[in-house]
């Protein structure tokens, strides 16, 4: 066996900052926040159990822990470390880690969604009022009192286009700056003429006036614009969650003592101390003392692994049994663990250069719209001679060509897809997920914490003898080890009851010794129970001067693993695993799930190189992975799915997460993702369709600008009936 047994610790990332504490306690001196992640709790007893045990702390005067987050902001005196903390709360049974709450306030805020949200509720009640007053002209109101209405129409609706419509305006001005078009130049275009317009007809007492048209414009472009906005809006960015991941401070040893210093002071050659249960904060050479480490963060390991003097290791992994002194070889920005986030800001770099069906509509939408708008005025004036008809028909041609359907047929889309995955427990990120999901011709998949579960079960507890079970279920229920757990819950499982051995002690980096009827008994590493290691994950029990026993463990597979991969070889589907465990373990675990196609032993750096490779050869990557060691192939993937048990940055850098423990609405998903596009399709269809078939009235001046925009919420309408249809 490669560890002892203390309880592997996977090290968490930030999502973002948990509650505020009370204003009243920012003014209290010597105090600082303290940011922890809460990586095991999952319900409202641990939320009270968790604030109790910080609370009861002395020097702590406030602490809020956010349950969906699994955040805990904990307001304390200035002398009391987040280590401290995380002490306190292991020892009441709870899993806790430190987070820069200097890097989680840049993710904190969603002011786009809240700015789309208050315009849209603007936009609405700017046009409830200007309908109703139009009521009053439609019906036949005349002379002074049909203006007094246009009046009023104007103060409510000239504010209200200028504040709600300022998104398209700033984007149409974008455009037009870089020298191209797109499809907020027609919507700006189209809104300031219906204005303008209707302006110059109130102020030279004319029959028509077309405010409810524009602020009616702004009100659908606007639902269109937030219905695509939330789809996006859990999407942040993986890379500064894996700089929230770095450990902020080490303890540097000197010939004065201990001293705590910030990582960004720390150089090659340094001494650092690093204790139980903490992360690594450099990369650096174990100069003294044993541990285990656990690596599943890094490498994809899936169980702890042995680190003792000479031995490498990297930031961000996790130190579990015994206190370490580690050389520094690099530290911030040096590390591997910013090499990794540098990848991830990489590859979603790559990832945003994908065009959606959409924007490929507009590159061709919107020119035909300005040159035809602009024929019609051109035409008609050389006509008529009469540049305020031109002009109507102008803006009526604009209107009436408005791309509202097309703003809507994806977001309308997706947003129903979206919650019918979310229903069978899949959470949709990114507005052109489904779309690059849809195309996904190869699907690759980490190992461990993915396919499984990162719980280890005994192959076959009949290898013990039955005078030796109860030997072995006492030394192992006094250790936490994973290898340990699995093994005592299987033996009691059998109906086992633990032995009477005496004397039960740990040998940090060995296993678990003890007496038993006057003879040692070990349970541990393979060496130190006398045996040879196994290419197979094992842990030995020695009884006495008996041969030492292998008892062998496999990872539990994750519930719809099997039938997932059976359901995408049967589409026709390539799917491939990638995993950083031993090439044995990689192979078995291959052959008992059905993957023919399977890489060992990979780093994160290979990883993303393997799913690029699959890129560059013209296919298109479907990723499920969980660890650090998977972000940066996470974000370089076509589209990419995360468990809801992963790394909070490899679910940052998704473009879905499960929210169940079954892998089984992968499957639905793509389904799903197939009809999304065919839905999207038929939306293009039916505003093409309506676009031919309308235009032509409003260039020929058979549709005034209240026409149209009444054509075009009805087009509008009828795409996002047809959206509907997903659920």
């Amino acid at each position: 066996m490669t560890a002892t047994f203390e309880h592997a610790r996977p090290a968490a990332c930030p999502a973002c900052v948990g509650a505020p504490a009370a204003e009243h306690l920012a003014d209290l001196p010597k105090q600082a926040r303290v940011m922890l992640s809460l990586p095991g709790i999952h319900c409202a007893a641990c939320i009270s159990g968790v604030e109790r045990t910080l609370m009861a702390v002395p020097g702590v005067m406030d602490a809020r822990v956010n349950l969906t987050l699994r955040r805990a902001a904990v307001e304390a005196g200035a002398d009391i470390t987040a280590e401290d903390l995380s002490a306190v709360l292991a020892r009441a049974g709870y899993e806790a880690h430190e987070l820069d709450p200097g890097v989680l306030a840049m993710t904190e805020a969603d002011r786009q969604g809240r700015d789309l949200m208050m315009r849209l509720a603007v936009a609405f009640f700017a046009m409830m009022n200007v309908m109703l007053l139009s009521v009053a002209v439609w019906s036949g109101a005349d002379g002074v009192t049909r203006d007094m209405m246009h009046w009023i129409s104007a103060a409510i609706a000239i504010p209200a286009v200028i504040f709600c419509g300022r998104p398209f305006y700033a984007s149409a001005w974008g455009a037009l700056r870089g020298g191209r078009l797109n499809m907020d130049v027609p919507i700006s275009l189209a809104i300031g003429l219906a204005v303008g317009t209707s302006l110059y007809e109130t102020i030279h007492s004319g029959h028509h006036a077309y405010f409810d048209a524009a602020i009616m414009l702004c009100f659908f472009l606007l639902a269109g614009r937030y219905l695509d906005h939330r789809t996006r809006a859990s999407a942040r960015s993986a890379a500064q969650e894996l700089a929230a991941l770095e450990v902020p401070r080490a303890t540097r040893l000197t010939d004065a003592g201990e001293a705590v210093v910030s990582v960004a002071d720390l150089a090659p050659g340094d001494i650092v101390r690093v204790k139980p249960g903490g992360r690594i904060p450099v990369d650096g050479v174990v100069t003294a003392g044993t541990s285990e480490l656990d690596r599943a963060l890094m490498t994809g390991e899936s169980l702890p692994v042995y680190a003792g003097p000479g031995h490498a290791v990297s930031a961000g992994e996790v130190n579990l049994t015994g206190p370490l002194t580690v050389e520094v070889r690099a530290a911030g920005r040096d590390t591997a663990l910013h090499r990794i986030a540098d990848l991830v800001a990489v590859a979603e770099a790559g990832r945003n250069n994908y065009t959606s069906l959409a924007d490929q509509a507009a590159k061709l939408y919107a020119p035909g719209v300005h040159i035809l708008s602009f024929l019609a005025a051109v035409g008609w004036y050389l006509y008529t001679q009469d540049l305020r008809i031109a002009l109507n028909i102008a803006a009526a041609v604009l209107i009436i060509t408005c791309p509202c359907a097309l703003g809507l047929a994806v977001p309308a889309v997706t947003t129903a897809a979206s919650g019918r995955l979310f229903r069978k427990g899949l959470l949709i990120k990114d507005g052109t997920a489904l779309e690059r999901l849809a195309e996904a011709d190869t699907v690759v998949f980490d190992k461990t914490g993915t396919l499984t579960t990162g719980t280890p079960e005994a192959v076959d507890l009949s290898v013990i003898p039955r005078a030796h079970a109860p030997v072995a279920l006492a030394l192992a229920a006094a250790s936490s080890h994973p290898l340990a757990e699995a093994l005592a819950r299987g033996l009691r499982d059998r109906g086992v009851t633990p032995a009477a051995v005496a004397d039960i002690t740990e040998k940090a980096g060995y296993g678990v010794e003890g007496i038993w009827q006057g003879q040692a008994v070990r349970l541990g590493r393979a060496g130190w129970t006398g045996a040879k290691d196994s290419p197979e994950t094992a842990t030995y029990l020695r009884v006495g001067d008996t041969a030492p026993l292998a008892i062998a463990f496999t990872d539990t597979l994750r519930e719809g693993a099997a039938e997932l991969v059976a359901s995408l070889r049967a589409q026709g589907k390539r799917v491939m695993m990638i995993s950083g465990d031993s090439r044995t373990a990689v192979d078995r675990f291959a052959a008992r799930i059905g993957i023919d196609e399977a890489v060992a032993e990979a780093l994160p750096e290979q990883k993303v190189a393997a799913v690029q490779a699959i890129a560059e050869a013209g296919g298109k990557v479907l990723m499920v992975g969980d660890g650090l060691n998977d972000t940066a192939a996470l974000a370089a993937a076509h589209v990419s799915i995360s468990p809801a048990s992963a790394l909070d940055a490899a679910r940052s850098a998704s473009d879905m997460v499960l929210m169940g423990r079954s892998l089984s609405p992968v499957a639905d998903a793509i389904t799903t993702a197939g009809s999304a596009g065919r839905r999207i399709r038929e939306n293009f269809t039916i505003a093409t369709v309506y676009n031919v078939l309308a235009v032509p009235l409003a260039v020929v001046g058979l549709c005034s600008p209240l026409i149209a925009a009444l054509a075009m919420s009805a087009s509008s309408l009828t795409v996002s009936l047809n959206a509907i249809r997903l659920k």
